[in-house]
């Protein structure tokens, strides 16, 4: 049986240590540079004449995407998933995507406009025929 040093025990919990954190930044980084959660074959229509989506500002999650209308009656749809960390976003009535995780907002064409996410959100296509949302890719 080999002895070693206090050093030597020392610096090889230290290189572990290391390894260990290395490892878990790296499969962090890979999942937060990942925006492939954002829904595809995006194809629903929802009633807009109630619910939140009645009223300018009003927004709602359907299918993993979030659907709003602006404070000018727009509607406009984006992935509801922060493309930093994968939190779920929420529509504000500064016309703003916001993730509640790290503060990450996105403008109403699904551009970073505050990181910490780098990536632009998904957006999608919206047709409104009477009280009927369109919402497809």
């Amino acid at each position: 049986m080999q002895t070693i040093t206090r050093k030597e025990f020392i610096e090889q919990v230290g290189v572990g240590a290391a390894v260990l954190f290395i490892a878990a930044c790296a499969g962090s980084c890979k999942k937060n540079s990942s925006s492939s959660s954002a829904p595809t074959n995006v194809n629903f229509t929802t009633d807009v004449s109630t619910g939140p989506l009645a009223a300018n500002g009003g927004y709602l999650i359907q299918n993993g995407v979030i659907v709003a209308r602006t404070s000018a009656g727009a509607f406009i749809a984006v992935s509801a998933t922060c493309t930093h960390q994968g939190g779920t976003l929420s529509f504000s009535s500064s016309d703003t995507f916001n993730c509640p995780l790290h503060g990450a907002q996105f403008n109403t064409s699904g551009v970073v406009t505050r990181g910490p996410a780098s990536t632009n959100l998904q957006t999608y296509h919206t047709s409104l025929s009477g009280n009927s949302l369109h919402v497809y890719s």
